[in-house]
């Protein structure tokens, strides 16, 4: 029986709208919770309420990364919060996807930030006997949290070739192939029969 070896959580990249951003340190808060919902009718027999499920939530999640002079983030924040010279632009939505790393330098699973936008920014602590990076973070709230899988689209394939859909490259020419073999198949065999019949 194969070994499985798990994912670590030190190699991940961060993407926000299919574009990667800076490198961040730290990513942490991605869960959600269903709410219980109870009820019980006055002529229950059970002295216990019954339990339905009720709204889905998801929690804020937060980006930590040294600070640096890209300013993006900011004039995200500004987006929905006012700075010292003009009041929000308008809130801006974007999807936001982690991605975790395998050994090999490849994509392994992912979790996706549904319809995320700033809720929070924390400026980092100053210290003037400290030597620490100077690490600020951006709270984000999200109306979904999505896991897709990894692995499935990097096995390799038997001759080699990448896995494309479910198909190893080069399984596809195949099949290809193979269709127009039966097509040329079934024509030949058509004039066949027309020819016995009219012999």
């Amino acid at each position: 029986m194969a070994i499985n070896y798990p994912y670590r959580v030190f190699r991940y990249r961060v993407e926000i709208d299919g574009i990667a951003r800076a490198g961040f340190s730290e990513v942490s808060g991605m869960n959600s919770s269903v709410d219980a919902v109870e009820y019980r009718e006055g002529d229950d027999l059970r002295n216990t309420p019954r339990k339905l499920a009720g709204l889905t939530k998801f929690g804020n999640v937060t980006l930590r990364w040294g600070v640096c002079d890209d300013q993006d983030f900011l004039d995200w924040v500004y987006s929905v919060a006012p700075n010292n010279t003009a009041p929000p632009t308008s809130m801006v939505r974007h999807d936001v996807l982690i991605t975790l790393y395998d050994d090999a330098g490849g994509d392994g699973p992912s979790w996706q930030l549904i319809n995320a936008w700033p809720v929070g920014y924390t400026v980092p602590d100053l210290n003037g006997s400290g030597s620490e990076v100077a690490i600020h973070s951006l709270e984000l709230c999200h109306e979904g949290l999505q896991h897709n899988p990894g692995g499935l689209s990097h096995e390799p394939s038997p001759d080699g070739g990448p896995v494309v859909g479910g198909v190893a490259g080069g399984g596809e020419v195949h099949l290809h192939l193979l269709a127009v073999h039966i097509v040329l198949a079934r024509f030949i065999g058509g004039f066949a029969h027309v020819g016995q019949v009219v012999g």
